[in-house]
């Protein structure tokens, strides 16, 4: 601090640490404040974004993109990814990522639907195994990470691969009928019943995301158990020092994903009206992508279930406005990989200009 600051700082009588502290802040760049607020509060960009969004949907087409039926369309599209990206979240806040999820989500509802419409099992049974299937392959994904110390992208990418096997050999690459299930099963189409209001509609499936997202982001912001899952993200060492079990975090993360992942698949039936071992495998990418757009950051330890649902809705929205604009819809893959490629370059420019 220069000498012609020291007489006024001590003249209103404020200590000399106190005086040094607010010259700093003071003399602080914009663009470092800039930095300090978006990495205290990792919604603000997605949140812009969604606005942007938005107006760029409206400019194109104002009269279709308004419309209660566009609205709740776009809702209905990112309801699996967004129901997904809630377990994919709590993964990538540890500084992991599940390439699996997608398919533990197929694998648990050709569980459901199998053993309930095909071999004629109780309803509730077949459900809770379906359930129960998918918990377990967050299960073992959590074993081979803490256990084996496997990184938790190789260990997806091999579980990836299992699980595709696995839901191809026990589907027998078939699918169930609406029909089908109507008749012996109709409680697992609950999750694709509409909620009308006027020409808008939504679906239980988005209602029940919206709990769950709910739920899990009182767990992240309330709670000891979500506290250390930003402080295993943030610094696994430092997290063990102050007496946190990294171990049994992830492993409760992992399966925690599995078990949400497989409540997806009980919407992704519900959203699709059918049941097929092909629908959904590649929803995973798509969860990743609105993690990622939604501001958590791949390095672990800073991001919010808010966020999640603001990027999937972020995916949906843009989707929407390419296609309202007349363009291919590759055009909607190309906006997306921009946004991404966007999100994580100022992902790391928040963590570095902060450090």
């Amino acid at each position: 601090m220069s000498e012609r600051h020291q007489p006024a700082d001590f003249e209103r009588g404020l200590p000399a640490a106190a005086a040094d502290q607010a010259a700093f802040e003071f003399d602080q760049p914009w663009l470092k404040r800039v930095q300090n607020v978006l990495h205290a509060n990792p919604t603000v960009v997605p949140f812009l974004v969604l606005i942007l969004g938005i107006v760029l949907g409206a400019s194109v087409n104002w009269a279709r993109f308004t419309t209660g039926s566009n609205l709740s369309t776009i809702l209905l599209q990112v309801t699996i990814i967004g129901t997904l990206g809630i377990a994919q979240t709590l993964i990538i806040l540890t500084a992991g990522i599940d390439l699996s999820v997608g398919i533990i989500m197929v694998l648990s509802q050709i569980v459901m639907g199998r053993l309930a419409v095909i071999e004629g099992w109780p309803v509730p049974l077949a459900f809770a195994l379906g359930i129960a299937i998918g918990t377990l392959c967050g299960l073992l994904n959590g074993l081979l990470v803490t256990r084996l110390r496997m990184p938790p992208f190789i260990v997806t990418l091999g579980t990836l691969s299992i699980f595709t096997a696995l839901n191809t050999w026990y589907s027998q690459s078939e699918s169930i009928r609406n029909s089908d299930i109507q008749e012996s099963a109709s409680f697992l189409l609950t999750m694709g019943e509409p909620i009308r209001f006027g020409n808008a509609r939504i679906i239980y499936g988005s209602v029940f995301m919206l709990a769950m997202a709910a739920i899990v982001w009182f767990v992240l912001n309330r709670t000891a158990f979500g506290r250390h899952i930003y402080a295993v993200g943030d610094d696994p060492e430092a997290a063990r020092l102050t007496g946190i079990s990294a171990d049994r975090v992830l492993l409760s993360v992992y399966v925690l994903a599995g078990f949400i992942s497989a409540l997806a698949g009980w919407v992704l039936i519900g959203r699709v009206g059918a049941i097929s071992p092909t629908s959904g495998q590649d929803a995973n990418l798509d969860s990743i992508t609105a993690v990622v757009i939604g501001g958590t950051s791949l390095f672990g330890g800073r991001g919010s279930i808010i966020g999640t649902l603001i990027g999937a809705l972020i995916v949906g929205v843009f989707r929407s406005s390419v296609s309202l604009a007349g363009l291919d819809v590759l055009w909607q893959q190309f906006a997306v990989g921009v946004l991404i490629i966007v999100a994580v370059a100022l992902d790391q420019w928040i963590r570095r200009v902060s450090a």
